[in-house]
């Protein structure tokens, strides 16, 4: 496209090549404007009208622009997008420039870089990440900054899938990466992994992608860059000298920090390592599954367990909270403190409801400083900032009545702040304007010459009133009239007939008809005064309020501080409320393998019915007698919900939170996985089966004796025989996992699983009960022992609303089956259920067979299979009691059950 080169249009282009990945959104006036590709791209993204500069010219140029004032808004969107946005702004005054306003890019915006409340969610981190790896092989470094409340946290993962899972569960906005294209010197090599891993997360984490040299990881470049920024000796303070690839993840974030941000990032004062063995582990399929975060039934975070839990008071509480759900503790000590804190604001209800009350008046401490410091603070963040400093006393007045552990540690180490909150209700006017240039942001008493230009401006017709009088005094004309206008400025009117009494001092300024106008050095003075009032209050106001900017940022440290233990504060009076209003109870947490539940209730669906009718469980799970629960029944009787609600139980508990539950003991869990529902994922070509397959492969390579795995079906995605067998071996491989097994809950359809029972001593079966009356069924909700060998599915769809045919279609069809009908023909004209009688045994019993072959097949091969050479009379006898059980529909009998049956009967012969 050919530019016509003016002398603006040079400086744009100019500047538009510094930063050409970027919207380039140019000032000019009272607008931002785009041109070029920039304004097309950006009118189809904001949806407004594109025109063109120079019509007339040969190849016009495409712009479109947005209003200064109201750009912020537009920005949101263009960012929302996906799209970096550079903001150039005039750096002098137009009135003062000799030729072109200079102008520069003050800021460049990116998804990872937001610091406008109106772009970001309040409750929500907006996280910047950075991964690369390291020179050592096999490692790779994570770092992640949220530039709005100062975060900044670094760990190393020892492979690509750890890589994947931990970025899942930190979901930056944006994500920087070696570009493995480019040249480096000594920088690490990103090779092929970026195509391995990157490919892992695409379709399951919408964040921005962004290459950068690979110079910004450089190790020794990356080190001094986080040296001098902290302004330390050495890394060793923060702990992670030894963290090759974790230097070189912090050390790029903070070069496109500062590049981005021109510097503006004195905020962040500290790098904290972790490491991921310290929290409980929650993979992408266990947080969809649990529905932690959003709810799968309404799409979104209603019906979440978060927004159950969810009642804090601050936004900063907020996002506290969401990362104690993603990062629960595995640390006794720091659980029950967090507990003891609930505990105590669970009982002094009075002072819970005045501690939630004072946090309600508190702000968001966290970005509001780091909008300070960033230079980009409003008058109103910093009043907003102002009035949540000044809360904080009363807040200290309220935890010294407390004597919890955290809590007095807390009140302990409180800083009031009260100096910088009164110097800044000393010189803040409240309400201020929306912005600096409508004047009015500082208080009088402040500066003698802002309260001068102030009088100036404000006090122009009184002083013209006065003036008027005075004038009229002297000259003895009771006609004489002081005004002003637009045109003329300030003048003195005398009618004509009065014009020989003007004095010698007024001069002529302009003739009417019936009247001259007068101009006198006073009245000329006051003008300039006040034409320049304005102009000179806006600069100086502008002066202070950045005077007053540097006096907050230089106390950013302890206002981070305190926005740190006030988001704590929230979330222990939160997690209390709740605990209160839902009335839950304490949980006790050791270091044993053992689940014990009494009355457990889940979170979730008990808040949407009707008050008390949810119907509790009791639960055990151990290591020695209950390890692996096979739970059978309906659908929709509930095991689902049992399942879920142990989960949620555990991971509730392991955040300091109290439980729905009456009582509840809870050993230590590692991780949590599940294994729930079936979906396709057709975006990654994986059918209903093969995410199946892999989240329960995931499942078995990375379960430790003390992690708990919840199953809702597995296998059901492939033949019944296939999906059974493996339902069965996972059953057998988590039981006998490395001599110790694993806590198991295992919710299925197959029924021949009860048999595992038989054969393996920790699994025990329970059934969710219900009760057949009349061909239809009731559900009780409650977790029972022992298993039942039917699914009641045709009753179910009756529940579900199937017509009346089909449903009797399906009964005729499965009576068929179950004697041993194996064609599925067209209804014949007597019902299947009269054309082979049926025992009278197996129609009370209800048996149904598990598939299309004649029903005494399964009898023969069982037989057919047993080892006669090498079969104990014992055994026999327990074999054919079990046999007999199956064909009456129960379940196989212990081993001394069946000797004392024995001894009965020959006691009778």
């Amino acid at each position: 496209m050919i530019v016509k080169q003016t002398p603006m249009m040079q400086q744009y282009l100019e500047i538009k090549e510094q930063y050409a990945d970027a919207l380039l959104l140019y000032r000019m006036g009272d607008f931002y404007e785009l041109f070029m590709e920039d304004a097309i791209e950006a009118a189809h993204i904001l949806e407004i009208a594109l025109t063109s500069r120079d019509r007339q010219a040969e190849n016009p140029i495409p712009m479109c622009g947005v209003p200064y004032h109201a750009a912020e808004g537009y920005i949101a969107k263009l960012v929302g997008a996906g799209r970096k946005v550079a903001i150039c702004d005039q750096v002098e005054d137009p009135r003062k420039a000799k030729g072109l306003v200079r102008r520069e890019v003050t800021r460049v915006i990116t998804p990872g870089l937001i610091l406008e409340s109106r772009n970001l969610s309040a409750k929500q981190a907006n996280y910047l990440a950075a991964v690369s790896p390291s020179t050592r092989g096999g490692r790779f470094g994570l770092a992640y900054l949220d530039i709005s409340t100062a975060e900044f946290r670094v760990v190393e993962l020892d492979s690509e899938e750890v890589l994947v899972e931990e970025l899942l569960r930190v979901a930056p906005r944006e994500l920087l990466m070696p570009d493995a294209g480019a040249g480096g010197n000594g920088a690490a090599s990103d090779g092929n992994a970026n195509s391995s891993w990157v490919k892992r997360l695409q379709g399951r984490l919408p964040v921005a992608l962004t290459r950068l040299s690979p110079d910004d990881f450089e190790r020794r470049r990356a080190e001094e860059r986080l040296v001098e920024h902290f302004k330390v000796h050495s890394l060793e303070g923060f702990g992670i000298q030894d963290m090759d690839a974790g230097i070189r993840a912090a050390g790029a974030i903070l070069a496109y920090m500062q590049a981005n941000l021109l510097g503006s990032s004195g905020h962040v004062r500290s790098l904290l390592p972790y490491s991921r063995s310290d929290y409980m582990i929650l993979d992408e399929a266990t947080v969809r599954n649990l529905d932690i975060f959003e709810s799968s039934s309404f799409q979104g975070r209603k019906g979440s367990l978060l927004d159950l839990l969810d009642r804090t008071k601050t936004a900063m509480g907020g996002r506290k909270l969401r990362q104690w759900l993603r990062y629960p503790l595995l640390d006794i000590a720091r659980i029950t403190a967090r507990q003891e804190a609930v505990a105590e604001l669970v009982d002094l209800a009075a002072l819970r409801t005045e501690i939630l009350g004072l946090l309600e008046k508190i702000g968001d401490m966290q970005r509001l400083n780091a909008r300070n410091s960033t230079g980009t603070s409003s008058p109103r963040d910093l009043v907003a900032l102002k009035s949540s400093l000044q809360v904080l006393p009363a807040l200290k007045t309220a935890l010294v009545r407390c004597a919890s552990p955290r809590i007095v540690e807390l009140a302990l180490s409180w800083d009031e702040m009260t100096d910088l909150a009164d110097h800044m209700e000393a010189t803040l006017e409240d309400p201020p304007p929306l912005g600096l240039s409508s004047g009015g942001v500082i208080r009088a008493g402040v500066h003698p010459d802002l309260d001068h230009y102030v009088l100036l401006s404000r006090d122009a017709r009184s002083w013209m009133a006065e003036y008027e009088a005075s004038e009229r005094q002297r000259t003895g004309i009771s006609s004489l009239k002081v005004r002003y206008n637009k045109v003329f400025g300030y003048y003195i009117e005398i009618s004509k007939a009065n014009l020989a009494a003007s004095p010698a001092d007024y001069t002529r300024k302009q003739t009417l008809v019936n009247a001259e106008r007068f101009i006198t050095e006073e009245l000329k003075n006051f003008e300039t005064q006040v034409l320049e009032a304005d102009e000179k209050r806006l600069e100086l106001e502008e002066q202070l309020f950045a005077e007053l900017r540097k006096t907050v940022a230089r106390e950013s440290d302890r206002i981070r501080e305190m926005a740190d233990k006030v988001a704590g504060l929230d979330c222990l009076a939160n997690l209390a409320e709740v605990a209160a209003r839902h009335d839950y109870c304490r949980p006790q947490l050791d270091e044993s393998d053992s689940i014990h539940l009494r009355d457990g209730r889940h979170p979730v669906i008990e808040h949407f019915l009707q008050e008390g009718s949810f119907v509790p469980n009791d639960l055990d799970l151990d290591q020695e007698n209950q390890q692996v629960l096979i739970i059978t029944g309906p659908n929709m009787a509930g095991k689902s919900t049992i399942l879920r609600q142990a989960a949620l139980i555990v991971l509730m508990a392991q955040i300091g939170s109290f439980v729905p539950a009456s009582e509840a003991r809870i050993g230590l869990t590692d991780r949590i996985f599940t294994r729930v529902g079936a979906s396709d994922d057709l975006a990654r070509g994986r059918s209903t089966f093969m995410v199946e397959m892999q989240e329960t492969a995931n499942i078995l390579y990375q379960a430790t004796p003390k992690s708990l795995v919840i199953l809702d079906e597995i296998g059901r995605g492939t033949s019944t025989f296939d999906g059974m067998s493996i339902a069965w071996a996972v059953a057998e491989h988590l039981h006998d996992f490395q001599g110790a097994g694993v806590k198991t809950l295992f919710a299925t359809h197959y029924h021949e699983l009860t048999e595992l029972a038989a054969n393996r001593p920790r699994v025990k079966n329970f059934n969710v009960a219900i009760k057949e009356w009349q061909n239809e069924i009731v559900f009780f909700h409650k977790l029972v022992p022992g298993g039942v060998n039917r699914s009641y599915g045709i009753q179910v769809a009756q529940l579900a609303g199937l017509p009346a045919e089909v449903t009797g279609r399906a009964k005729q069809i499965l009576a068929g089956l179950e004697n041993g009908e194996a064609s599925c023909a067209p209804a014949p004209k007597a019902p299947l259920s009269k054309k082979r009688p049926r025992p009278a045994g197996d129609k009370e019993a209800g048996i149904q067979l598990s598939l299309f072959r004649p029903s005494a097949e399964w009898l023969r091969e069982r037989i057919l299979a047993l080892d006669l050479d090498h079969l104990s009379p014992f055994a026999a006898l327990q074999t054919l009691y079990a046999l007999k059980d199956q064909l009456r529909g129960g379940g196989a009998k212990e081993p001394r059950q069946a000797a004392d049956e024995l001894s009965v009967s020959v006691g009778k012969t």
